[in-house]
């Protein structure tokens, strides 16, 4: 027979209240002392009786469980509640002659969402367990990959290191080998150049050892030539030298008193001319003298009028030595409104002109009978 029994909000050992389904599938026992019992039981019932009998039988053990039971106990762990339910209830069910076969949770479910709630926060647990698995996942994901490329660029970098120190020795090797060669060459060639030096050093001292030879003969020859050219020179060139050389000295001489003669009659020339102007200068300022002296002493015989006679000579040079800036003057204009004003300023001019006079010589012109006239006709 198959049972369903079902408690509906029972409290649990929290004070939630639970309602429980499960599934029990019972049946008559075989046994003669078992069979007995249950017929004793059952005798006269119907199948629905008997169900009915183990069902409330097996809901008040589901029932008495789970008052000690926290919610958490029965919904995470439904065989372990099945399990201790079929255990409790196998003992009088079966004093019934009844036996449980199998005894299983169908549902669990509350009216006022306390198993929703702790779905969530187990749902919120889990994904934040998840959420920390994958981070702490990538973490070590990342770290190996680093540790990983770490790994890759330390063996590319000793491997770079060694190809690096292979070319190094290579290039080495190469450039010892290089210079092995190039001194090895270089000696080959100095070798050669100084065998080549040798040889023609010895060409050399044997053309110098021929020219040597020729030239001694050739110094003889020359010595036999400057002997007979020298001969030569001696009767062709120095002879008629040594002649024409005491020639030359000779007119040199004899021009050079020509030139002492003529200088001498030349300075005596001067001298005598300088005596003579000499003279002729003597006798004019003698002759000037003698005219000065006859004309102070007509001056001092004449007096007054002497003086006045020179100054009157010297008048027109004086005058025109004045009025000479003058001549440069195209024409004067005589600003006055008044003409007997400019007669008047000529007048008073000319009534000047004898104290000018006799301030510059020292003769009074007023003193002579025509200007005093004159002056006084002007007055």
């Amino acid at each position: 027979m198959t049972l369903q029994p079902r408690c509906e909000d029972v409290e649990t050992a929290e004070g939630v209240a639970l309602t429980v389904t499960g599934v029990a599938q019972v049946k008559i026992m075989t046994e003669k002392e078992l069979l007995a019992v249950a017929c004793e039981q059952f005798l006269g019932k119907n199948v629905q009786d008997i169900k009915n009998v183990v069902l409330q039988t097996l809901e008040g053990h589901l029932r008495s469980i789970l008052g000690t039971l926290t919610v958490e106990q029965i919904y995470q762990d439904r065989d372990q509640f099945a399990k201790l339910v079929r255990e409790v209830a196998a003992p009088d069910v079966g004093r019934m002659g009844i036996e449980i076969l199998s005894f299983t949770i169908k549902d669990v479910y509350d009216k006022v969402d306390y198993l929703s709630s702790l779905g969530k926060t187990q749902t919120a647990v889990v994904q934040r367990d998840a959420d920390i698995g994958v981070a702490e996942a990538e973490r070590d994901a990342g770290i190996r990959e680093a540790e990983c490329k770490k790994e890759m660029l330390d063996v590319k970098f000793m491997a770079d290191t060694k190809i690096a120190d292979s070319k190094r020795a290579f290039e080495l090797q190469k450039s010892a080998f290089s210079e092995e060669v190039n001194i090895k060459t270089a000696e080959a060639q100095l070798a050669y150049e100084l065998q080549g030096a040798r040889e023609q050093q010895k060409i050399r001292q044997e053309e110098i050892e021929i020219e040597v030879v020729q030239r001694k003969k050739q110094i003889a020859v020359e010595a036999q030539e400057i002997l007979r050219t020298d001969k030569e020179l001696i009767a062709t060139v120095r002879r008629p030298a040594e002649a024409e050389a005491h020639r030359i000295q000779q007119i040199a001489e004899g021009e050079k008193v020509k030139q002492v003669l003529l200088a001498q009659a030349e300075a005596e020339k001067i001298r005598k001319i300088g005596e003579a102007e000499a003279a002729v200068i003597e006798a004019m300022g003698k002759a000037e003298a003698e005219r000065m002296k006859l004309k102070a002493e007509a001056y001092q015989k004449y007096g007054d009028a002497a003086k006045m006679a020179l100054v009157l000579e010297a008048l027109p040079q004086i005058a025109a030595k004045i009025a000479a800036p003058l001549t440069k003057v195209d024409e004067i204009v005589v600003l006055s409104g008044d003409n007997s004003k400019v007669t008047s300023e000529v007048n008073r001019l000319l009534a000047e002109l004898p104290a000018s006079v006799h301030a510059l010589t020292g003769v009074d012109l007023s003193k002579i009978p025509l200007i005093k006239k004159a002056t006084g006709a002007q007055a």
